[in-house]
């Protein structure tokens, strides 16, 4: 059975997004600089980047993350799921309906579902065979996904910044114990793998 893997990058005050994200702001004021280790030459990142996006079998995202990436500022031939490696395992995205249309689509699959992050788990899940299914954001699925206790493994970016708002990650979060597995540390971010205790 695959492992779910919640994986995202964040700031050292706890957001995942610098103050007004969104579609036309990306991941708003001051926020790109989170994922300078994706833009990194460094070896840990690229490792970093490379094993998540060779390990993928499927990917869960929220809405919020949905609109950005297909956002007319969002992934493009040249960076995508994993920056430049731009993988593309089949997408399941939670919402509470579904797009009009999909500037992404066809050449990624993109699966809305309609009944919260625990089915689109359950769903990725199903597709992911041997790999793993990863959940890649925004921080209010990551949270979602943790505290309907569906992650075995958390790993968290945590990039030299402090942003002093946005989006945080474990606002009003159920309290838990994690165990943690790795530390890996580069100049733009230290890698932090734990596994989660039930």
């Amino acid at each position: 059975m695959s492992t779910v893997v919640a994986d995202i990058t964040i700031s050292l005050d706890g957001f995942v997004t610098g103050p007004d994200a969104g579609p036309d702001a990306g991941l708003g004021r001051g926020g790109e600089e989170l994922h300078a280790w994706v833009m990194s030459d460094h070896e840990v990142d690229r490792a970093m980047l490379e094993e998540a996006s060779a390990a993928s079998g499927a990917v869960v995202m929220g809405r919020n993350l949905f609109d950005v990436i297909d956002g007319p500022h969002g992934w493009n031939d040249e960076m995508g799921y994993g920056a430049d490696v731009d993988a593309r395992p089949p997408f399941f995205v939670v919402t509470s309906s579904r797009p009009e249309t999909v500037r992404l689509a066809p050449s990624h699959d993109f699966t809305f579902v309609l009944d919260g992050p625990a089915a689109a788990v359950e769903q990725a899940r199903a597709v992911a065979g041997d790999r793993d299914v990863y959940v890649m954001g925004g921080g209010q699925v990551v949270r979602s996904c943790l505290d309907a206790g569906v992650v075995d493994r958390l790993r968290l970016h945590i990039a030299p910044l402090v942003l002093g708002g946005g989006t945080p990650l474990f606002d009003a979060a159920v309290p838990r114990s994690l165990v943690q597995q790795d530390v890996r540390v580069s100049p733009h971010a230290v890698h932090v793998t734990y596994d989660v205790t039930r």
